[in-house]
């Protein structure tokens, strides 16, 4: 975790990178595995987050892509994370994705220094199972509104 474990309480109640809320009551403990985001509106916003602190290991367990190396993976999101400056969400439109749900769709922008992120995600449900953690599959190839 980016700080060490002296600057987590001080980190924990800055406001959240997602917009909802204190860190540490929003998307930390996901962060560090204290919970599973219930939405999969909530993985992206935790996803988002993680982005903009560099949490590294929680982008790559909640993204699986089995045919690309992790150390590859892991390189590319650091070089992304220390690139991009973050500097706002904002969650567009939300299909399905809820809790008792094992599909979800998230439309979102994301602004950075450069820009604005546009973009439709897929996520699932680990193994389509009910119980299982939500996952970000892929950016879907529809126009975004």
């Amino acid at each position: 975790m980016p700080g060490g474990f002296a600057n987590a309480n001080a980190s924990d109640q800055q406001p959240c990178p997602c917009g909802g809320g204190s860190y540490g009551r929003c998307c930390a403990p996901m962060h560090r595995g204290e919970r599973q985001a219930p939405t999969a509106e909530q993985l992206m916003r935790s996803r988002y987050s993680a982005f903009v602190r560099g949490e590294i290991d929680y982008l790559l367990a909640t993204h699986p892509e089995p045919g690309l190396p992790v150390a590859r993976r892991r390189r590319d999101l650091q070089r992304s994370c220390r690139e991009l400056r973050w500097l706002g969400l904002t969650i567009r439109e939300v299909r399905a994705g809820e809790p008792q749900d094992l599909e979800g769709i998230v439309r979102f922008e994301a602004r950075h220094q450069g820009g604005v992120l546009r973009e439709t995600s897929l996520f699932q449900r680990r193994d389509g199972r009910s119980d299982g953690a939500w996952l970000y599959i892929r950016a879907l190839e529809e126009p975004f509104e």
